[in-house]
């Protein structure tokens, strides 16, 4: 299973949501997850994802999900291979049993082009990082994601069920 997850939340509370899907090429999902977080952390310069690996932990959790992947709305490593971020820390706290891939719509500072995959006729790249996969391949399996626009359809539906409050 391949899982799409984005976590979306005011100042007090979030919503977190998995798109499960089998094949990278897939259409339509073959099952939705959401779960409800209370409390959120508080926004930590340097420290972004104390706000979202808690919830992604407790979507995989709730549901009892063991994905092959998980592809996050953000970076496995901030500068691509070193400097962690949300995609990184996920992997670890899944002691490495899982394969992550972050897709970043922002470029972060010190990113350099190698990550940057364009889909579409968009003009803007995503970022893409992962652990437990080779970049050339995570870069494929985001590429082959169905959807003609930047944002592959599994994503955009995470995203959407993650403010559906």
């Amino acid at each position: 299973m391949i899982l799409a997850v984005d976590v979306h939340y005011d100042n007090y509370n979030g919503l977190v949501a998995g798109v499960a899907f089998k094949q990278w090429t897939d259409a339509e999902p073959d099952n939705v997850y959401v779960t409800r977080i209370e409390q959120v952390g508080d926004y930590v310069p340097g420290q972004f994802y104390q706000r979202e690996l808690p919830g992604i932990l407790k979507l995989l959790s709730e549901h009892s999900l063991q994905p092959e992947y998980i592809v996050i709305d953000g970076y496995v490593y901030l500068d691509g291979y070193a400097k962690p971020g949300l995609g990184k820390h996920l992997y670890d706290a899944l002691q490495g049993n899982v394969k992550v891939i972050g897709v970043a719509k922002k470029r972060f500072a010190g990113i350099s082009e190698t990550y940057a995959l364009y889909r579409g006729k968009s003009k803007q790249p995503l970022y893409i990082t992962s652990i437990g996969q080779a970049l050339s391949a995570a870069k494929w399996h985001i590429l082959s994601m169905h959807g003609i626009y930047r944002i592959p359809t599994m994503l955009k539906k995470a995203d959407q069920l993650s403010r559906s409050n």
